[in-house]
């Protein structure tokens, strides 16, 4: 099927290309027309950037008066007087302020993001240097939050500063009011209670934070050029100051209580105003999550960590319950991104995905190969998560994709490492002298960015460690792909992999995909540096053959397609859109038909904590009911895609074997057909790589590092990357795995 809609393809071009030799001069009328409209879009496109820049800087300006009492005693009383309505009470105020901004920029930039979608596929233009390209280049090295962009690390030094400012400002204008005297308090209680009440405050704002580096699908992360497995690292640091935060905000109360003989104030449950026990329970929820993320035991016992983590629920539903819906909204933007992502999320994972088959490589790892609609596109380095329920049902682990969407239009590929206990089982269970036929996997994903900038260089350095080789394998295919297809020069490939055992080595043998031999490898200019670390000899068993085994297919498993279509960008904008305005209007008639009648007409005050919970309940129908829809939909027309595929393999005649399974997957490499750059491979032994020499040795205008590997290889690299030591046309990349 692939191959046939590759002759057509052939085709189409031929004939375009002598349309344009016969036409001659008169084709530079439409190209010209052309490039006026895609400079027409592109000033579009900077004029939306500039207008979602500008709704972003009034955004962060409400949160820097948010402590002074300029904003309490006069801007937030007029706002609430002006917006109090019968449909929304003056709940209506908070909803305007505080989520409206950041789910607008959300929705705008869904669709900026499926331009360049759109466009990555079409624009082959290398890299120039550029005033964003600089702020992309690593400027913190080693630190607490690892490698550090200039991007990054301005967005870092505003978040610092606004916390600063906020618990500066909150106690300076409280402490005015602090006095002897005040209920019969001593001015250190006093100061007490205001210290706790700031701390709280400010805890607020970086809870407002907390979840946006954990939506995989953010709109949010993807605009100012991040995804969500980079930014992983400032979760986990939002979350200890959070913690940090809230706890000393819970220890100064109960002292304060104490001292002033109000300790049973800890039990009180208010449904009008803060209810401190509801606070109390997010506060066990949370410390419960942060007792288990520590690295130590997020490491030995991360099924602890895993299922733990889950509490979260709990720790949100008591914290609106404990500063009700109102004031919640101030950290709702993130939350509710967060849900609509979490949400999609669970419909993906309910799918059984057809596995069709598994390569064992000798080196303890094995490949994965999923059928996968041809509709479904994703960039090179991307990534999903896997979960087989026979091994556990709650584990989901994170993989790069090793195939490239253009190359193998109909499969994707994972290679898995065998490290730890979940991927051990996984490797007993494949490579078991009694193989088995079937294995019932889900995936979520594939996540990754919209466009890979690292194929428009004109010189490519990669560097792996280990199994970090595995999503360099994504873009050598896809660089393999346009070398055969698109007639445009590719870029040049230096690879430089390390290993321990000369037995890793067979990892390379997955550069070409079986599916693929058929490409000319000649066009593609790759040259190999294999590092083995650990041994000064190649082991009599490095040679070893693939074992491969092919699954039995099940009706009931569907193919890997994109949770939202083809269109995934447009989608979220929708459900993003259409699932506030829904909110919007089932907040309206429950404040109007029901709660508003209530207080007005029979003079009885709605409890807060009632409509807290009534206002969560609905959100959460509104994002359900959208994101359900949206996803039937596309659901739906994917089986209806697949069927008309379906139909014209039935009525084309095939002349390959119609195994779903690779016929040739035990073959070693050197006896894959046109196989020209083994002998641009060379291997060293006991020894690992002068990354600096290498990289300062490189010559090219333009010229793309991409690191996978440990943390301590990624620094070295972006050291000398951000030294300004070596070439400044060096563009640095990495993939973490933080995930």
């Amino acid at each position: 099927m692939y191959v046939y809609a590759k002759d057509k393809l052939t085709i189409a071009l031929e004939g375009t290309l002598r349309t344009r030799d016969h036409q001659g001069l008169c084709s530079e009328g439409p190209k010209e027309k052309e490039m006026s409209s895609s400079a027409g879009m592109r000033t579009l496109e900077s004029m939306v950037l500039l207008l979602l820049m500008m709704v972003f800087v009034g955004y962060m300006m409400i949160w820097i008066m948010m402590p002074t009492n300029t904003f309490y005693l006069n801007w937030f009383p007029h706002i609430l007087k002006n917006t109090d309505s019968t449909y929304f009470e003056k709940q209506g105020a908070e909803v305007l302020i505080y989520p409206f901004p950041i789910l607008f920029i959300a929705t705008v930039g869904c669709f900026l993001l499926h331009r360049r979608k759109k466009k990555a596929d079409e624009n082959n233009q290398r890299v120039k240097s550029s005033f964003w390209a600089s702020w992309k280049r690593p400027v913190l090295v080693k630190g607490p939050l690892g490698i550090v962009s200039w991007i990054e690390l301005s967005f870092v030094v505003m978040a610092i500063a606004l916390l600063v400012w906020s618990i500066s400002s909150y106690l300076h204008n409280m402490f005015a009011t602090a006095h002897a005297g005040v209920k019969g308090e001593q001015v250190w209680e006093t100061k007490l209670s205001i210290v706790a009440l700031a701390l709280g405050l400010v805890g607020n704002f970086c809870l407002s934070l907390l979840f946006f580096p954990v939506s995989r699908g953010s709109s949010i992360l993807q605009l100012i050029g991040l995804t969500s497995e980079a930014s992983i690292k400032y979760h986990i640091w939002l979350g200890h100051l959070v913690m940090t935060l809230f706890t000393a905000h819970g220890l100064c109360y109960i002292i304060y209580w104490a001292n002033t003989s109000q300790i049973f104030l800890m039990f009180n449950w208010d449904n009008f105003a803060i209810c401190n026990l509801a606070g109390e329970i997010a506060l066990l929820a949370g410390l419960a999550m942060w007792a288990t993320s520590f690295l130590r035991i997020r490491r030995k016992m991360f099924e602890l960590f895993f299922y733990t983590h889950h509490v979260y629920i709990v720790f949100v539903v008591f914290y609106v319950l404990h500063v009700k819906f109102s004031y919640a909204c101030t950290t709702l933007p993130g939350f509710y991104l967060f849900i609509i992502d979490r949400f999609l999320r669970f419909l993906q994972s309910q799918q059984r995905i057809r596995l069709v088959s598994a390569r064992v490589l000798p080196c303890e790892a094995v490949e994965l190969n999923f059928s996968k609609n041809p509709g479904l596109s994703y960039s090179p380095t991307s990534m999903v998560f896997v979960n087989v329920p026979s091994i556990s049902k709650m584990q989901w682990h994170p993989f790069s994709v090793t195939s490239s969407s253009k190359l193998d239009a109909d499969k994707l590929s994972v290679v898995i490492k065998s490290e730890g206990n979940w991927s051990q089982n996984l490797y007993q269970k494949l490579s078991s002298t009694q193989p088995i036929d079937r294995l019932q996997v889900s995936v979520e994903g594939p996540y990754g960015p919209v466009s890979n900038n690292m194929l428009r260089h004109d010189t490519i350095v990669m560097v792996s460690g280990g199994s970090g080789i595995t999503p360099l394998i994504s873009i050598i295919r896809e660089l393999l792909f346009q070398a055969n297809n698109s007639g445009t020069k590719t870029p040049q490939i230096l690879l430089i992999c390390a290993f321990r055992k000369s037995l890793d080595l067979t990892m390379l043998n997955l550069i070409l995909p079986v599916s693929g031999t058929d490409l000319d490898i000649s066009c593609l200019q790759l040259q190999i540096e294999a590092y083995v670390t650990r041994e000064r000899e190649p082991t009599s068993n490095s040679h070893k053959p693939f074992q491969t085994i092919c699954f039995k297919p099940d009706p009931l498993d569907v193919p890997v397609s994109a949770i939202l279509g083809q269109n995934s960008w447009l989608w979220l904008a929708m459900i993003i859109s259409s699932s506030f305005v829904i909110f919007l209007v089932l907040l309206g008639i429950l404040t109007r038909f029901y709660i508003y009648p209530n207080e007005h007409d029979y003079k009885i005050m709605y409890s807060e904590s009632s409509r807290s919970a009534l206002s969560m309940l609905l959100l959460c129908v509104s994002i359900a009911t959208t994101a359900t829809a949206g996803f039937l939909w596309n659901k739906n027309q994917s089986v209806k895609e697949m069927g008309q595929i379906q139909a014209i393999d039935a009525s084309t005649p095939i002349t390959t074997s119609p195994s779903a399974c690779y016929s040739g997957g035990d073959q070693e490499l050197e006896s894959l057909p046109h196989w020209s750059f083994v002998e641009s491979t060379k291997v060293h032994y006991d020894r690992r790589p002068d990354l600096k020499g290498i990289l300062s040795d490189c010559e090219g205008s333009s010229i793309g590092i991409l690191v996978s590997g440990p943390r301590r290889m990624r620094q070295e690299v972006a050291a000398v990357c951000s030294s300004g030591l070596v070439n400044n046309n060096l563009h640095y990349h990495s993939m973490s795995f933080s995930w």
